[in-house]
């Protein structure tokens, strides 16, 4: 079996000290391959007892992956998708015990090069780096900084301790590996319009929810109730804990994972009249959710939609009219739109 995990992520899962509290060290085992060698690979390590790996595959295959799945997605810088060389790699402490699994993965590549696997699996090099948590652990949360956003919100890392100025409503951030930190335009458009829509007592559907950022601000801002959903398993663990890092209780915030544009039943779930309804994705997937977003607003409802790229604003804007919504307000940032509508 494959695992694809954050490397971020996997630090700050495993992140220790010994017991003098001094930080661990790690070593990076990183095999390079080919796409067609990833899975014997990436077993060559199961085999030396690392499920938890990163894998990196080449342009042309991350691009193939992502054209398959276009309607989720605008745009993609080939540059910044996939890599040259097609690579595994896993993280070991940088102790003695671990020599000995670094070993069996040298064994387990070593056999998978006299092997006759029938494709070209690369070169197999074995590359060991050695690195110090603190480069993971904290050095990524140097680009995450406290964020004035609109009049009234201001988002902050959970890792800051500090009081919000201006009487601003805070907003604990842990970013995670979802989508939603404040930081992007589209977001931050979306949190600027729902504040100016968010009245206190209002029920609120936030479609793509990522981090959770856009339905956990609400509450905060007056909701009494949000239902979160998104796609991908991982935003569940996400938003929720971010829910609960704000005080957020369980009979005000519902996550729900599944995909709307194909899954009957949670469009069922989810199919009622809301106070306001936000739809943070791309404009493929907001124009295909335009029917079912119509049937979860009341009649007069906002439906703020962001995600959308600036080329595609009109072709947006045309399908949501034609499902009955009227424009009340465009931002636009950089590129980015933002509207606000009603149904």
């Amino acid at each position: 079996m494959v695992y694809y995990i954050h490397e971020k992520e996997f630090f700050r899962a495993t992140a220790r000290t010994d017991r003098n509290g001094y930080t661990m060290k790690w070593l990076e085992i990183c095999v390079y391959t080919t796409d067609a060698g990833l899975d014997a690979v990436t077993l060559a390590f199961s085999n030396a007892g690392l499920d938890q790996v990163s894998i990196e595959e080449s342009h042309e295959r991350a691009m193939a992956f992502l054209n398959e799945r276009v309607v989720y997605w605008d745009y993609a810088d080939a540059d910044k998708v996939g890599v040259d060389e097609p690579c595994v790699k896993a993280y070991v402490a940088d102790v003695p015990e671990s020599q000995s699994v670094v070993e069996e993965v040298k064994q387990g590549i070593a056999q998978l090069r006299e092997a006759d696997l029938g494709y070209d699996a690369g070169s197999l090099s074995v590359v060991i780096n050695r690195m110090d948590d603190a480069d993971w652990e904290n050095n990524w949360k140097a680009y995450y900084k406290p964020l004035k956003i609109s009049k009234r919100l201001y988002v902050l890392p959970c890792w800051i301790e500090e009081e919000a100025p201006d009487n601003r409503v805070t907003l604990k951030l842990d970013p995670g590996v979802a989508f939603g930190t404040g930081e992007h335009h589209t977001t931050r458009m979306c949190l600027e319009l729902l504040e100016t829509v968010v009245k206190p007592g209002c029920d609120m559907l936030d479609l793509g929810c990522g981090s959770g950022i856009l339905s956990v601000a609400s509450v905060l801002l007056g909701a009494s109730h949000a239902i979160a959903v998104d796609i991908d398993p991982v935003a569940e663990h996400v938003a929720l804990e971010n829910a609960a890092m704000n005080g957020v209780v369980p009979a005000q915030y519902d996550v729900l994972i599944g995909d709307l544009l194909s899954n009957e039943a949670l469009q069922n779930r989810i199919r009622r009249g809301y106070d306001v309804v936000v739809a943070n994705i791309v404009a493929g997937v907001i124009i295909a959710l335009a029917p079912f977003a119509k049937t979860c607003c009341k009649k007069g409802a906002p439906f703020i939609v962001s995600g959308i790229i600036d080329e595609r604003e009109d072709e947006v804007k045309h399908a949501l009219i034609h499902e009955g919504f009227t424009v009340e307000e465009i931002l636009r940032s950089e590129g980015w739109v933002a509207m606000l509508l009603r149904a």
